[in-house]
């Protein structure tokens, strides 16, 4: 199964709410005008088979003032954010006003514009040359950020990389024990330390033995402890304070990862882990499990974050590069990958 098959089976949530919405915002008013009578009946025979047209079974409604107000109030109900919302439906009505549209034609500009806004921040995790390459990972805890870890490792891995993991949220056995489950699984070792030890030094352990090892890519989880932020402001300054002692450069990548179920307040983890760390890029998971989808189309819009990869399941396969044209069909219903 194609990513894209199985984005578009998986985002059921988000796509109904959208594709169903738009079908409601077409159908409903539609149903309510009184159909055109014909002049005359058809006239039976070949030539009217031949040449007559085929009825029309395809609702279709008048984009007006009315409609535009539905459909931003839809799109802000999937979480697209009030001012996205509002940009996307006035680029859709820009010199159609009045035109009669069907419920496929609305989707289809719909994912034409979110593909649009999508576009420019679908890009994979730049891989450099330079060895190790330090990837340090963010997020709150919960929000998949250790899973994450694991599924990118184990690809890099299979893709013929030199990849360890540093279990750097030692305050959680859970993360460390799963961390392990991944690394047995994808053939990478995990590099741990006692429980509450000190994430900065297991940090600079792990760049010591990536370095002498030669390895592509050095994935260092975090914890993600917001309860107060000053406290994991401290520990985020210390570990790159002291992975840069060693290479001066580094981290070269700073992944934040974001739950898809918290909706809107996906945005406000942006603004705080931009403050707590120079976040490089974006990882989106469990866009299976919500009908918040258009977070995704709000995060784009306003923070310009290069979006990596989104995840939809718990398989290794179920986390991919993000593709803005495909996202954008399979999040407003549309059948087929953008071509």
């Amino acid at each position: 199964m194609s990513f894209f098959s199985k984005l578009r089976e998986k985002l059921t949530r988000s796509s109904a709410r959208i594709g169903e919405g738009i079908d409601d915002i077409v159908g409903e008013a539609a149903a309510a005008e009184p159909a055109p009578q014909p002049a005359e009946a058809p006239r039976p025979g070949m030539i009217g088979r031949l040449f007559g047209r085929a009825p029309e079974t395809e609702p279709r409604r008048a984009l007006d003032d009315e409609m535009l107000e539905e459909l931003e109030e839809m799109l802000i109900q999937a979480d697209m954010g009030v001012d996205t919302a509002l940009r996307v439906t006035a680029n859709i009505a820009e010199g159609r006003m009045g035109r009669m549209v069907s419920s496929g034609e609305l989707k289809t500009l719909l994912a034409d514009e979110i593909a649009r806004i999508m576009a420019p921040v679908a890009r994979p995790l730049p891989i450099y040359p330079k060895r190790p390459q330090v990837v340090l990972v963010v997020g709150v805890n919960g929000s998949g950020k250790t899973t994450t870890i694991g599924k990118l490792a184990s690809q890099f891995h299979a893709a013929g990389k030199n990849v360890i993991i540093a279990a750097g949220d030692t305050f959680r056995a859970a993360a460390v024990e799963q961390l392990q489950v991944w690394g047995r699984r994808a053939g990478v070792p995990v590099l741990t330390a006692p429980e509450g030890s000190d994430p900065a030094s297991l940090a600079y352990d792990a760049m010591v033995r990536a370095e002498a090892e030669g390895a592509d890519l050095l994935m260092i989880d975090t914890a993600g402890r917001l309860q107060n932020r000053q406290d994991l402001m401290e520990e985020l300054a210390k570990i790159v304070r002291v992975i840069r002692k060693k290479d001066p450069e580094a981290p070269h990548n700073t992944l934040l990862v974001l739950d898809a179920t918290t909706g809107q307040n996906a945005l406000s983890q942006v603004e705080t882990f931009r403050k707590l760390a120079d976040v490089s890029g974006l990882v989106m998971t469990k866009l299976d499990g919500t009908a918040r989808g258009g977070v995704l189309v709000a995060l784009a819009d306003r923070f310009g974050l290069p979006i990596h990869a989104i995840g939809v399941g718990e398989q290794i396969d179920d986390l991919d590069a993000f593709d803005a044209g495909d996202f954008a069909r399979a999040l407003v219903g549309l059948d087929g990958a953008a071509g």
